[in-house]
């Protein structure tokens, strides 16, 4: 009799069912939710500041802002770092009240940010000259016939025609919609949301740059409200958690 031998049985891994050690994703929904509460107000802060300081109103003549700078070169100098939160900060301040403003009033939410976005996007990389001209001709001492003819140029390009009439938009129709939003959505308290809108809503039609200066300071006050209502929010509220996307079979 013979004995048949012990088969070896080989047990191959199941690829399907095999489960693999992935490390978990990190949760930065705080972190966002707080940068967004600080950037808010700054921007319309810093230009209400520059406004404030500013030596010359704003509807002044080229060579005029030229003469203010140059008798008031270092207050020209400082105030040009207030306006530099306006311009890096708008933008990701519009996103802040449009994101806690989007669940209670969606439609208006969505016009007012669409517009004050579209005018912010228009008028940063487009607008050129204007107070930066004016402060260099005076600090370089440049001449100043021939750098009013380039200005005068650049108010005339189309482009700028375009990027101005946008950026005006973005800021007087865009803010109101933007800051009635806030208040209509509930997520702020409802004076923050008014402040915003008559803030941006007023400021081109301000008499004197001390108050258009105020008035953007006003509108700072009504970004806050989205600063408010991030910092009172949890993380589950601000935004779905980290997730890797399901793989398809």
């Amino acid at each position: 009799m013979t004995t048949r031998p012990f088969e070896r049985i080989v047990m191959q891994p199941d690829t399907d069912t095999r489960a693999t050690t992935r490390k978990p994703l990190r949760d930065v929904r705080g972190f966002w939710r707080v940068l967004l509460a600080v950037v808010a107000p700054l921007p319309m802060l810093g230009m209400g500041i520059h406004y404030i300081l500013s030596p010359v109103d704003g509807g002044e003549s080229f060579e005029a802002t030229v003469a203010a700078y140059a008798a008031h070169e270092q207050t020209a100098g400082a105030i040009r770092w207030f306006a530099l939160p306006f311009l890096v900060g708008l933008i990701p301040a519009t996103f802040a009240v449009a994101w806690v403003a989007r669940r209670g009033a969606p439609r208006l939410t969505t016009a007012g940010a669409l517009l004050a976005l579209l005018g912010d996007l228009a008028g940063f990389p487009l607008i050129r000259g204007g107070d930066d001209l004016a402060y260099l001709t005076a600090t370089r001492h440049f001449d100043v016939a021939t750098t009013s003819r380039i200005q005068n140029a650049l108010e005339d390009d189309p482009v700028q025609l375009v990027a101005g009439l946008l950026f005006i938009v973005g800021i007087v129709v865009g803010l109101l919609l933007l800051g009635l939003a806030l208040w209509r959505s509930g997520a702020a308290p409802a004076w923050m949301g008014i402040v915003l809108a008559a803030g941006g809503f007023t400021h081109p039609f301000m008499p004197g740059h001390v108050a258009s200066g105020i008035g953007l300071v006003a509108a700072a006050v009504g970004f806050a409200g989205a600063s408010v209502a991030l910092l009172r929010m949890r993380d589950d509220e601000f935004d779905l958690p980290p997730a890797r996307p399901a793989t398809r079979a």
